[in-house]
């Protein structure tokens, strides 16, 4: 059984508007020893259902490089040191975190620039201001591999803009880009400034000839897509985030995390306080159709094909399906389906689509 862990690191120094993420806020220093033990607890409780070791390890957040090496390194040796990502922002590389990383053993960091461009990171409230500087900090580090995370459709952001972000951070010839469509989150500051008008978002066609642009310069830059987000050199796409996609179980550690047992059952942690005291996980059973519509929810967003034996018991409508290969937004071949190179820009949609014309089989 192939399987990984997920650390959740819940500290960040503000929110941005977008976030609609579980954190906390502050510049005090996180309590590490206290979410260290609550991290190793979680593990415990999970691990005799777990068969071997972890593939991957990955600390996400939040804000992973908040925390010191030292207390992310204790994780990992008591994980059973799998190859480990960790998320960073550039603010927190201007010390020595991200060569005590390396010297740790880390494989991998994924570079939280989102932006090159003063005004548009004053208007994405991102407290860094030089994203030129980490990104040479982290080409040069002498990692395994690394990533950067690229944001478009920002307010006010024009397609010059994008190209101005995309030159500065192909410069450094990034072995993998994560790029992110802004969206509208409920109850966040662009959602509450989204409802009085303003917020000045580029309009459809200006995000769609954004996305074209990016996906059009990464090819050429020997980045392919593999995922609905994610482009990358060959050997350097991420193999933790593949689990998701593919379906196998992954422990969702720390506060709010996620996570999928090996028997069907999924868990979610509770908020930073309450898992600190104590508080179990929310434990759910799916059903025959939610496994199937997680399954589509991650399985469909790879460029790989999805192998429709994963949905059973549940099948597809195949009008359904007919309609999505008619409009450009799908392929399908027998046994299998996936994203048309239309149906990446708006794969949630065609997610929808299928997922309310699921049924279960009561064949066989």
């Amino acid at each position: 059984m192939t399987w990984g862990v997920y650390v959740h690191v819940p500290w960040c120094r503000i929110r941005c508007p977008y976030c609609a993420f579980e954190i906390e806020t502050g510049d005090a220093r996180p309590p590490e020893e206290a979410w260290r033990d609550g991290v190793l607890r979680d593990w415990e409780r999970w691990r005799p259902g777990f068969t071997g070791s972890p593939a991957t390890l990955y600390f996400g957040g939040g804000t992973p490089s908040r925390v010191s090496v030292h207390t992310l390194q204790v994780l990992h040796e008591g994980l059973g040191r799998p190859h480990v990502t960790v998320e960073a922002n550039p603010e927190d590389l201007r010390g020595d975190w991200l060569d005590q990383a390396r010297d740790a053993g880390f494989d991998r960091v994924s570079l939280g620039v989102q932006t090159l461009q003063p005004g548009l990171l004053r208007r994405v409230g991102r407290a860094h201001h030089d994203g030129h500087g980490a990104l040479a900090k982290v080409a040069r580090a002498g990692l395994r591999s690394w990533s950067v995370d690229l944001m478009f459709g920002l307010p006010d952001q024009t397609l010059a803009d994008l190209e101005a972000d995309l030159d500065g951070i192909l410069a450094f010839d990034p072995p993998h880009v994560s790029i992110y469509g802004l969206t509208i989150e409920p109850d966040t500051g662009y959602a509450r400034l989204d409802a009085r008008r303003a917020l000045p978002v580029p309009d459809e066609d200006v995000w769609r000839a954004m996305y074209d642009r990016i996906v059009e310069r990464l090819g050429g830059h020997g980045l392919a897509r593999y995922e609905v987000s994610n482009f990358a050199k060959p050997g350097h796409e991420s193999a933790h985030n593949q689990l998701y996609w593919r379906g196998h179980p992954y422990m969702g550690l720390g506060p709010s995390a996620h996570g999928l047992h090996p028997d069907g059952r999924r868990w979610v942690n509770a908020p930073w306080a309450a898992w600190r005291d104590g508080t179990l996980p929310a434990v759910e059973h799916p059903d025959d159709l939610q496994r199937a519509t997680d399954t589509l929810v991650s399985g469909l967003r790879g460029a790989e094909w999805l192998d429709l034996t994963r949905l059973a018991p549940s099948v597809l409508d195949e009008r359904t399906v007919r309609q999505l290969v008619g409009a450009g937004l799908l392929s399908a071949e027998p046994g299998r389906i996936r994203l048309a190179y239309e149906g990446f820009p708006v794969a949630d949609a065609v997610v929808r689509a299928l997922a309310r014309g699921l049924r279960v089989s009561r064949i066989g």
